[in-house]
């Protein structure tokens, strides 16, 4: 059975990657600091896989701590890479965190990787580095325009020390994914998105919404060059999502060298207002709002052109939007209980 390291496993999209992976048959490793986790979501795996993942409660930033994990599992094939602080505002307002948080944890990963010759990495990216296109949709071609916000800048620094590094040490292989927006929770309702405090991402806004958790949802400005006036964002089910890093890994173990570069979306980009208005249909339950300031380091609309993942890793985002929807919102009142 061949070992995967996973850093920010205990997370959102990591444990729907770790239930992907042991599903697959792979021996999964979940390293995270669980900051912005819970070791709880590695029991929710179990109970759907029917087994537990290994697990280090180790910060990224922490080289030493991070070596001995990756001495004990030095018998890995690759490491997938998620963990990273992920909120735009809270980036603006602490850029110096980001940095530190995001490049040094990358930067120890691949120091490890490097000194127990570990090969692959498969890196969470992020439509951010696309920073407000001239053009869309967008494809891996689509030129990179500035970031908005420090975090989408760790994000392009981080490819470009994945290139540099690649480039300088034969023998180590790296997938770039570029996420657009993930939503959803597994069918089960057993693992989600569980961020700790008030969410910084739409669908958990949501879904506390309509729970009562949270009064009311904020929707950051309705003023955008846009045909509604909202945010038009390319969301995905966090299960294709963690489909497509299976896919990405097998590709490399399959022998794809150097680095590659693939946008994981569906193609069909949402404004906040209509998911707010799907996530009414999908479920019955309504979700009141209301109109506040834009949100410094949103882009206006964004979503991806696809096709080279369905080309070349055969993978493709296919669940319908009402599904997701709805196992967020199952996931949501499972959560409660």
């Amino acid at each position: 059975m061949q070992k995967i390291i996973i850093t920010g496993g205990a997370g959102y999209i990591g444990s729907h990657t770790a239930v992907a992976l042991q599903q697959a048959g792979f021996q999964v490793v979940v390293i995270d600091n669980l900051s912005n986790s819970s070791v709880l979501s590695l029991d929710g795996v179990a109970r759907i896989t029917g087994t537990h993942p290994l697990f280090a409660q180790v910060d990224c930033t922490d080289l030493e701590s991070m070596r001995a994990v990756f001495e004990q599992h030095s018998d890995s094939v690759g490491v997938i890479h998620f963990a990273a602080l992920k909120a735009v505002g809270e980036s603006v307002e602490q850029p110096l965190l980001y940095y530190r948080n995001n490049l040094d944890g990358l930067i120890n990963v691949l120091t490890c990787m490097s000194e127990f010759k570990i090969p692959n990495i498969v890196f969470s990216s992020s439509a951010t580095v696309y920073g407000v296109p001239s053009v869309l949709p967008v494809t891996e071609e689509t030129p990179l325009q500035p970031a908005t916000s420090p975090y989408g800048q760790t994000k392009v620094i981080g490819e470009s020390i994945i290139r540099d590094t690649v480039a300088a040490n034969a023998g180590l292989n790296a997938t770039l994914l570029r996420y657009f927006n993930p939503i959803g929770a597994h069918p089960s309702g057993l693992i989600g998105e569980r961020p700790n405090g008030v969410p910084n991402n739409l669908m958990p806004y949501i879904t506390q919404t309509a729970a009562g958790i949270r009064p009311i949802l904020r929707v950051f400005g309705n003023d955008y060059d846009t045909p509604d006036g909202y945010c038009v964002r390319d969301y995905i089910d966090v299960n294709d999502l963690a489909m497509a890093h299976v896919a990405a890994l097998r590709h490399m173990l399959d022998g794809a060298t150097g680095v590659s570069t693939f946008n994981l979306g569906t193609g069909r980009g949402y404004s906040v207002m209509e998911l707010i208005n799907a996530f009414r249909d999908a479920t019955g339950v309504d979700v009141p709002y209301e109109i506040v300031a834009r949100r410094a380091g949103d882009v206006p609309a964004i979503w991806a052109d696809a096709s080279l993942a369905g080309r070349v890793l055969n993978w493709h985002a296919d669940t319908p939007l009402s599904e997701t929807l709805s196992s967020a919102w199952l996931w949501q009142q499972n959560s409660e209980k």
